[in-house]
């Protein structure tokens, strides 16, 4: 069923054996995971809560990357408004477009 030279059946579907295969674990991303796990079990609740209280503390000291970090984090990126515009534009068009 294979099609031999690129790793895809004939219907284009992953065929056993291609190393691209979704699902397929790598050594690199299990050593990512027990990292993160590693990390995930270190870090305490007190831990998180003084580290906030330092970045709050560089924000109101003027650290400029502080405060963008703070405000990215608590209120979200801002976003332009000539996106919001448009993405309304082509709501309001997909909108008129049903029966």
């Amino acid at each position: 069923m294979a099609n031999g030279s690129n790793g895809h059946d004939q219907r284009g579907r992953f065929t056993v054996g291609n190393k691209a295969a979704v699902g397929r674990r790598t050594r690199h991303a299990e050593r990512v995971g027990k990292l993160r796990d590693e990390l995930l079990d270190a870090i305490t609740p007190e831990a998180i809560r003084k580290a906030i209280t330092a970045l709050i503390r560089e924000a109101e000291s003027g650290n400029v990357a502080a405060i963008r970090e703070l405000l990215d984090r608590a209120v979200g990126k801002p976003i332009e408004a000539d996106l919001l515009e448009r993405l309304e534009s082509l709501e309001t068009a997909i909108a008129e477009r049903k029966p």
